[in-house]
């Protein structure tokens, strides 16, 4: 019987990372991996200096409070949220771009199919109502 269930759970297991959305999804992770650097980067060479102008100090990392031998450095907190945000802030953006491509093509209008040729019958009664409207008249 243990033969079936490592048969069975590895074919399980090999028709999952077959499926196509696991390889977006690691190919997500790599890229997402690349574009933290380039966040980490932006944050700590760019806007942690800026805000260390204000702040007497070049990075919140510096941030503590010694309490006994304990050391609270809440600095490293405040630094971690900045992160986040502007990571936040960075995928906001792309994600409502990527939206706005995808939204022009789906705005593209289609002209409107020409009427159909009147029928017959139609040209007929056109003809007919033509003649009363004469006769009126």
């Amino acid at each position: 019987m243990a033969p079936e269930k490592k048969n069975g759970f590895f074919a399980e297991f090999k028709t999952f990372i077959a499926r196509g959305n696991v390889i977006d999804m690691a190919v997500g992770v790599i890229v997402g991996g690349a574009f933290s650097n380039i966040t980490t980067s932006l944050i700590n060479d760019i806007i942690m200096p800026i805000l260390g102008i204000f702040t007497s100090s070049i990075t919140f990392a510096d941030l503590s409070i010694e309490a006994g031998q304990a050391v609270i450095a809440y600095g490293n907190f405040i630094q971690a949220v900045v992160n986040f945000l502007v990571m936040a802030f960075v995928v906001f953006c792309l994600v409502r771009a990527i939206n706005s491509f995808h939204r022009k093509k789906e705005e593209t209008p289609t002209p409107p199919p020409a009427p159909p040729e009147p029928s017959h019958a139609e040209k007929l009664l056109e003809e007919i109502r033509d003649l009363l409207k004469e006769r009126t008249i």
